[in-house]
């Protein structure tokens, strides 16, 4: 089973194109998404739409659960006041309604093994799960899941963590993000993990998780940003993946 997870595309649409073609290629068995679609640029309805057209399970994210608030009248334009302005009624309503988590559950070698999707971590949707996260505590988030793997995005830095707890190992990964890294590597990042009934928690390396790093054009991303209301900082940070 070859399960390849996005997240954080932030309305890039030249990103999110690129994406779909690569993960074409990779001939997946699976697709899903750990939110934040909309946020710092001009196209979150077709971002919206194209993983709708898709049917791609998809879980909420901070930037999505913004969409909750309605429009307020702003002095200086906001990425999130822009952002509820552009998007439509019907992806809004998409939006506002995606679940906080989700639960995958997979029979190997006779057990369990369970992979939770959450966008920040199970404490909060906005929640930062950086590699150094304190281990006590994200085993305290896995453990009442029974997770073998806790998939994660919001931090646009991707990871592989390995946590050993007892005799068996749990996995942290981040995916990163398609729209907007942050790790100083401009290009789209996703991951791809394959699990077969050789997959089991008793050993730390049975579980095979891997990066994709795919360029785009990012300066069509950037033009996107810089002919429309929002900060161009938001420009220059595509460009410096930052």
């Amino acid at each position: 089973m070859k399960i390849a997870f996005f997240s954080d595309i932030h309305a890039n649409w030249p990103a999110l194109q690129a994406f779909f073609e690569d993960v074409e290629a990779e001939q997946v068995d699976a697709i899903y998404c750990l939110g934040d679609l909309v946020g710092y640029n001009v196209w979150p309805n077709e971002v919206v739409e194209a993983i709708r057209q898709r049917k791609i399970p998809t879980i909420m994210g901070n930037h999505d659960e913004a969409l909750l608030l309605p429009i307020e009248e702003e002095f200086t334009p906001s990425n999130r006041g822009l952002t509820r302005t552009m998007v439509s009624d019907e992806n809004r309503e998409y939006l506002i309604n995606l679940p906080r988590h989700m639960s995958l559950n997979f029979v190997q070698q006779g057990q369990s093994f369970n992979l939770l999707l959450v966008h920040g971590s199970v404490k909060a949707i906005n929640d930062y799960m950086l590699v150094d996260y304190p281990e006590g505590e994200v085993l305290d988030m896995m453990q009442p899941h029974r997770a073998d793997v806790l998939l994660c995005g919001h931090t646009h830095k991707p990871f592989h963590r390995v946590i050993k707890d007892g005799d068996v190992y749990r996995h942290v990964v981040n995916i990163g993000s398609v729209g907007k890294p942050k790790d100083g590597d401009p290009r789209a990042c996703y991951a791809i993990l394959e699990l077969n009934q050789s997959t089991t928690r008793s050993r730390s390396d049975s579980l095979k998780v891997s990066f994709k790093r795919l360029e785009y054009d990012v300066e069509k991303a950037a033009i996107g940003v810089e002919q429309s209301n929002f900060d161009s900082s938001y420009a220059d940070a595509l460009r410096m993946a930052r």
